[in-house]
Protein backbone atom coordinates (compact mmCIF):
# COMPACT_ATOMS: atom_id res chain seq x y z
CA UNK A 1 0.00 0.00 0.00
CA UNK A 2 2.71 2.55 0.84
CA UNK A 3 3.97 3.32 -2.99
CA UNK A 4 7.37 3.88 -3.03
CA UNK A 5 8.77 2.00 0.00
CA UNK A 6 11.31 -0.23 -2.12
CA UNK A 7 12.15 2.33 -5.10
CA UNK A 8 15.67 3.00 -5.60
CA UNK A 9 15.57 6.05 -7.91
CA UNK A 10 14.70 9.50 -7.08
CA UNK A 11 11.25 9.71 -8.95
CA UNK A 12 9.37 8.26 -6.58
CA UNK A 13 5.32 7.86 -7.26
CA UNK A 14 3.16 10.04 -5.84
CA UNK A 15 -0.83 10.55 -5.63
CA UNK A 16 -2.52 13.58 -5.96
CA UNK A 17 -5.71 14.18 -4.18
CA UNK A 18 -8.41 16.81 -6.01
CA UNK A 19 -11.50 18.09 -5.71
CA UNK A 20 -14.29 20.44 -5.52
CA UNK A 21 -14.62 21.53 -1.89
CA UNK A 22 -16.33 19.45 0.69
CA UNK A 23 -15.79 16.48 -1.41
CA UNK A 24 -14.08 14.47 1.27
CA UNK A 25 -10.24 14.79 0.48
CA UNK A 26 -8.69 15.58 3.82
CA UNK A 27 -11.19 12.64 5.07
CA UNK A 28 -9.91 10.60 2.70
CA UNK A 29 -6.37 11.58 3.06
CA UNK A 30 -6.79 11.17 7.06
CA UNK A 31 -8.61 7.65 6.87
CA UNK A 32 -5.72 6.57 4.49
CA UNK A 33 -2.99 7.68 7.16
CA UNK A 34 -4.90 5.93 9.82
CA UNK A 35 -4.96 3.19 7.93
CA UNK A 36 -1.66 2.66 7.25
CA UNK A 37 -0.65 3.75 10.78
CA UNK A 38 -2.56 0.66 12.26
CA UNK A 39 -1.34 -1.64 9.60
CA UNK A 40 2.38 -0.32 10.10
CA UNK A 41 1.83 -1.24 14.42
CA UNK A 42 0.32 -4.30 13.68
CA UNK A 43 2.97 -5.60 11.76
CA UNK A 44 5.89 -3.96 13.84
CA UNK A 45 4.61 -3.48 17.39
CA UNK A 46 6.93 -1.67 19.22
CA UNK A 47 9.13 -3.81 21.71
CA UNK A 48 8.42 -3.57 25.40
CA UNK A 49 9.52 -1.03 27.04
CA UNK A 50 10.44 1.21 24.24
CA UNK A 51 10.35 4.80 24.46
CA UNK A 52 10.70 5.52 20.67
CA UNK A 53 7.90 3.86 18.34
CA UNK A 54 8.42 4.35 14.37
CA UNK A 55 5.71 7.05 13.10
CA UNK A 56 5.02 5.72 9.50
CA UNK A 57 3.13 8.50 8.56
CA UNK A 58 3.07 12.09 8.32
CA UNK A 59 0.62 14.95 7.76
CA UNK A 60 1.34 18.44 7.20
CA UNK A 61 -0.78 21.07 6.27
CA UNK A 62 0.32 24.14 3.87
CA UNK A 63 -0.03 27.13 5.42
CA UNK A 64 -1.51 30.26 4.03
CA UNK A 65 1.37 32.28 2.05
CA UNK A 66 3.55 29.33 2.09
CA UNK A 67 7.47 29.94 1.91
CA UNK A 68 10.05 27.38 1.84
CA UNK A 69 11.19 28.09 5.30
CA UNK A 70 7.25 28.23 6.79
CA UNK A 71 6.58 24.84 5.20
CA UNK A 72 9.95 23.16 6.12
CA UNK A 73 9.15 24.63 9.55
CA UNK A 74 5.66 22.86 9.51
CA UNK A 75 7.53 19.65 8.68
CA UNK A 76 9.79 20.08 11.81
CA UNK A 77 6.83 21.09 14.00
CA UNK A 78 4.92 17.91 12.87
CA UNK A 79 7.27 15.62 14.99
CA UNK A 80 8.72 17.46 17.48
CA UNK A 81 11.79 19.18 15.83
CA UNK A 82 13.10 22.25 17.57
CA UNK A 83 13.39 25.01 15.48
CA UNK A 84 15.14 28.07 16.62
CA UNK A 85 14.70 31.30 15.18
CA UNK A 86 17.90 31.82 13.86
CA UNK A 87 18.32 28.55 11.74
CA UNK A 88 18.58 28.63 8.17
CA UNK A 89 16.22 27.03 5.87
CA UNK A 90 18.68 24.76 5.23
CA UNK A 91 19.69 23.81 8.67
CA UNK A 92 16.06 22.99 9.29
CA UNK A 93 15.49 20.82 6.19
CA UNK A 94 18.43 18.86 6.90
CA UNK A 95 16.99 18.08 10.52
CA UNK A 96 14.03 17.11 9.15
CA UNK A 97 15.19 14.86 6.59
CA UNK A 98 17.86 13.20 9.43
CA UNK A 99 14.79 12.93 12.11
CA UNK A 100 12.01 11.35 9.69
CA UNK A 101 14.34 9.24 8.32
CA UNK A 102 15.04 7.71 11.26
CA UNK A 103 11.46 7.74 12.44
CA UNK A 104 10.86 5.59 9.92
CA UNK A 105 8.17 8.07 7.99
CA UNK A 106 7.26 5.91 4.92
CA UNK A 107 4.14 7.96 3.93
CA UNK A 108 3.98 12.07 4.13
CA UNK A 109 0.69 13.80 3.64
CA UNK A 110 -0.14 17.35 2.22
CA UNK A 111 -3.06 18.87 2.46
CA UNK A 112 -4.53 22.04 1.15
CA UNK A 113 -1.58 21.83 -1.98
CA UNK A 114 -3.46 24.49 -3.87
CA UNK A 115 -2.03 27.14 -1.61
CA UNK A 116 1.28 27.03 -3.70
CA UNK A 117 1.63 28.84 -6.80
CA UNK A 118 4.77 28.20 -8.55
CA UNK A 119 4.79 30.59 -10.83
CA UNK A 120 5.87 33.68 -7.72
CA UNK A 121 9.50 33.38 -6.60
CA UNK A 122 8.41 31.85 -2.90
CA UNK A 123 6.03 29.70 -4.39
CA UNK A 124 8.52 28.32 -6.79
CA UNK A 125 11.17 27.70 -4.03
CA UNK A 126 8.03 25.91 -2.20
CA UNK A 127 7.43 23.79 -4.82
CA UNK A 128 11.21 22.87 -5.37
CA UNK A 129 11.41 22.16 -1.68
CA UNK A 130 9.03 19.56 -2.21
CA UNK A 131 10.53 18.21 -4.93
CA UNK A 132 13.68 18.24 -2.72
CA UNK A 133 12.09 16.09 0.05
CA UNK A 134 10.49 13.79 -2.20
CA UNK A 135 13.97 13.01 -3.22
CA UNK A 136 15.73 12.62 -0.08
CA UNK A 137 13.07 11.06 2.52
CA UNK A 138 12.41 7.21 1.63
CA UNK A 139 8.47 7.42 1.66
CA UNK A 140 6.02 8.18 -0.53
CA UNK A 141 4.28 11.96 -0.86
CA UNK A 142 0.29 12.67 -1.12
CA UNK A 143 -1.23 15.73 -2.06
CA UNK A 144 -4.04 17.00 -1.58
CA UNK A 145 -5.94 20.35 -2.59
CA UNK A 146 -9.12 21.64 -4.30
CA UNK A 147 -9.05 21.69 -8.18
CA UNK A 148 -5.52 21.29 -8.33
CA UNK A 149 -5.29 21.10 -11.85
CA UNK A 150 -7.68 24.17 -12.27
CA UNK A 151 -4.34 25.85 -10.54
CA UNK A 152 -0.65 27.25 -11.29
CA UNK A 153 0.38 24.03 -9.78
CA UNK A 154 0.34 22.01 -13.00
CA UNK A 155 1.95 24.67 -14.89
CA UNK A 156 5.45 25.39 -16.28
CA UNK A 157 8.57 23.13 -15.52
CA UNK A 158 7.92 22.71 -11.79
CA UNK A 159 4.52 21.74 -12.73
CA UNK A 160 5.50 19.04 -15.88
CA UNK A 161 7.75 17.53 -12.95
CA UNK A 162 5.29 17.23 -10.37
CA UNK A 163 2.62 15.27 -12.89
CA UNK A 164 5.19 13.23 -14.07
CA UNK A 165 5.44 11.40 -11.41
CA UNK A 166 2.14 11.95 -9.80
CA UNK A 167 -1.05 9.69 -10.25
CA UNK A 168 -4.24 12.07 -9.88
CA UNK A 169 -7.35 10.70 -7.76
CA UNK A 170 -10.01 13.16 -8.63
CA UNK A 171 -12.42 13.35 -5.66
CA UNK A 172 -16.33 14.25 -6.59
CA UNK A 173 -19.56 13.83 -4.66
CA UNK A 174 -20.69 10.41 -4.19
CA UNK A 175 -23.92 8.95 -6.04
CA UNK A 176 -26.49 7.62 -4.21
CA UNK A 177 -26.56 4.82 -6.47
CA UNK A 178 -23.87 2.66 -8.66
CA UNK A 179 -24.77 0.06 -10.83
CA UNK A 180 -26.06 -2.29 -7.85
CA UNK A 181 -23.94 -0.41 -5.27
CA UNK A 182 -25.05 2.16 -3.17
CA UNK A 183 -21.19 3.67 -2.23
CA UNK A 184 -23.03 6.74 -0.25
CA UNK A 185 -25.44 4.31 2.01
CA UNK A 186 -21.70 1.90 2.47
CA UNK A 187 -19.84 5.39 3.70
CA UNK A 188 -22.98 6.42 6.17
CA UNK A 189 -23.36 2.77 7.34
CA UNK A 190 -19.30 2.99 8.42
CA UNK A 191 -19.47 6.42 9.80
CA UNK A 192 -22.18 5.03 12.27
CA UNK A 193 -20.53 2.28 13.33
CA UNK A 194 -17.11 4.46 14.60
CA UNK A 195 -20.06 6.66 16.76
CA UNK A 196 -20.07 5.68 20.24
CA UNK A 197 -23.17 6.72 21.13
CA UNK A 198 -24.75 4.79 24.01
CA UNK A 199 -28.28 5.09 23.05
CA UNK A 200 -27.85 5.29 19.21
CA UNK A 201 -29.92 2.17 17.64
CA UNK A 202 -27.31 0.95 14.76
CA UNK A 203 -29.29 1.01 11.20
CA UNK A 204 -30.79 4.31 12.01
CA UNK A 205 -28.58 6.35 9.90
CA UNK A 206 -28.34 4.17 6.65
CA UNK A 207 -32.29 4.39 6.89
CA UNK A 208 -31.98 8.23 5.80
CA UNK A 209 -29.45 7.50 3.09
CA UNK A 210 -31.84 9.64 0.49
CA UNK A 211 -32.42 12.53 3.24
CA UNK A 212 -28.78 12.73 3.78
CA UNK A 213 -27.40 12.45 0.48
CA UNK A 214 -29.84 14.86 -0.74
CA UNK A 215 -28.98 17.35 2.31
CA UNK A 216 -25.25 16.95 1.52
CA UNK A 217 -25.22 16.68 -2.56
CA UNK A 218 -22.85 13.22 -1.92
CA UNK A 219 -19.96 15.23 -0.29
CA UNK A 220 -18.49 13.32 2.08
CA UNK A 221 -17.17 16.22 3.92
CA UNK A 222 -20.37 18.26 4.59
CA UNK A 223 -21.69 14.85 5.56
CA UNK A 224 -18.79 14.04 8.04
CA UNK A 225 -19.48 17.35 9.58
CA UNK A 226 -23.05 16.72 10.10
CA UNK A 227 -23.18 13.41 11.73
CA UNK A 228 -19.90 14.95 13.77
CA UNK A 229 -22.30 17.93 15.01
CA UNK A 230 -25.49 15.89 15.37
CA UNK A 231 -23.52 13.55 17.22
CA UNK A 232 -21.79 16.56 19.86
CA UNK A 233 -25.27 17.78 20.22
CA UNK A 234 -26.19 14.14 21.05
CA UNK A 235 -23.85 14.17 23.94
CA UNK A 236 -24.41 17.24 25.43
CA UNK A 237 -27.96 17.28 25.70
CA UNK A 238 -28.16 13.62 27.13
CA UNK A 239 -29.68 11.79 24.71
CA UNK A 240 -26.67 10.04 23.24
CA UNK A 241 -28.71 9.56 19.99
CA UNK A 242 -29.05 10.67 16.34
CA UNK A 243 -32.45 11.06 14.71
CA UNK A 244 -33.58 12.53 11.24
CA UNK A 245 -34.92 15.73 13.54
CA UNK A 246 -31.39 16.04 15.23
CA UNK A 247 -30.12 15.79 12.33
CA UNK A 248 -32.59 18.75 10.68
CA UNK A 249 -31.30 20.93 13.73
CA UNK A 250 -27.90 21.11 12.57
CA UNK A 251 -26.71 23.88 10.14
CA UNK A 252 -24.23 22.84 7.23
CA UNK A 253 -21.24 24.54 4.95
CA UNK A 254 -22.79 27.22 3.32
CA UNK A 255 -22.00 25.26 0.12
CA UNK A 256 -24.14 21.88 1.16
CA UNK A 257 -26.93 24.47 2.22
CA UNK A 258 -27.25 26.37 -0.97
CA UNK A 259 -27.50 23.03 -2.91
CA UNK A 260 -30.06 21.42 -0.52
CA UNK A 261 -33.99 21.28 -1.97
CA UNK A 262 -36.54 19.81 0.69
Amino acid sequence: MILGRHQQTTARPSLIVTGPAAAGKTTALLNVGRTCHLAHTRRNPPPPGSAHAAVPVAYVLVPPGATAKTLITEFARYLGIPVAARMTQTQITEAVCHTYTQAGVQLVMIDEIHRLNPRTTTGAQTADLLKDLSERLPATFVYAGINVTDTPLFTGTRGAQLAGRAALVDCGPLPARHGFREPFRDVITDIETALDLQQHKPGTLPRHTQYLHQRTSGRIGSLTRLIRQAAITAIHDGTERITKQSLDAVQLDHLAETHHRP
